[in-house]
């Protein structure tokens, strides 16, 4: 039995008809409030699972107010033991753009090491694990193999931050979502001809105009943060939610 086969049976079989959506509250977001009304947004516009950080009373929060598997985000391995402790289904080693704003990057190096520390930490949790867009395309690809190799269950992409639309409207968010895009195509398939077949998620700078796009490029799931976690208001960060859950539809419909 694959580490996988342990996550709750909604989110693994979303997983495999690629259409799981994940609603990220934000790794430096430690608001109680803030990450409360994005769980329950989460759960009310049809999410699959809420990625909140590595704190074990947000976990024990965004559970009871979601409904939802929780998945924390950390780059600290020393934190995912007691969020495992107070409930976190998945652990996710990234959601780096948090970080990039104060010149802090991550190399390959250092994230097959954050990668084998968790697993040693914690051998049967499954692990999603982010591959920086800094990297040169060809070195995002072996990095995903070898982050598997060491252990990563699910690969997570990212690009959002580097993006730099010039464009209004829909033509602009397709810009802003084009580098996590264009991982997602080229990972997954580097993934497939090395026969280490992940899923893998595709996330930063998505919107309900480009979900479908990232299911097109082989993304088992799309990971969405700024355009629910920005608003203010509750409702509409569930209509939000309902609009991204719509859109995933389609591009399963289309890739089908």
């Amino acid at each position: 039995m694959s580490r996988l086969d342990r996550l709750p049976a909604p989110l693994r079989s979303a997983l495999a008809e690629r259409r799981a959506l994940k609603v990220i509250a934000g790794l430096t977001n430690f608001d109680a409030p803030s990450v409360e009304r994005i769980s329950r947004a989460a759960g009310r516009g049809g999410a699959d699972l809420v990625d909140v950080a590595a704190d074990a009373q947000l976990v024990r929060l965004a559970s009871a107010r979601s409904g939802l598997p929780i998945c924390v985000s950390a780059v600290d391995p020393e934190l995912f033991p007691a969020a495992v402790a107070a409930g976190a289904t998945l652990l996710e080693i990234g959601n780096y753009d948090a970080f990039y704003p104060l010149g802090r990057v991550f190399d390959a190096a250092e994230v097959l090491a954050l990668t084998r520390q968790t697993r040693g930490l914690l051998p049967e949790t499954v692990l999603s694990v982010t591959v920086p867009h800094g990297l040169p395309m060809d070195q995002q690809e072996q990095l995903a193999v070898e982050l598997v190799a060491a252990g990563a269950d699910l690969i997570q992409t990212e690009g959002g931050t580097s993006a730099r639309p010039f464009s209004a409207g829909s033509l602009g968010l397709i810009e802003k979502a084009a580098p996590t895009l264009a991982a997602a195509h080229s990972i997954s398939r580097a993934l497939a001809a090395a026969d280490r077949c992940v899923p893998v998620l595709c996330a930063s700078g998505l919107s309900a105009v480009t979900v479908p796009l990232a299911i097109a490029a082989g993304a088992a799931g799309v990971g969405v943060g700024s355009a629910v976690n920005r608003l203010n208001d509750e409702l509409a960060m569930v209509a939000v939610v309902r609009s991204l859950r719509e859109a995933l539809a389609s591009g399963v419909s289309a890739a089908v």
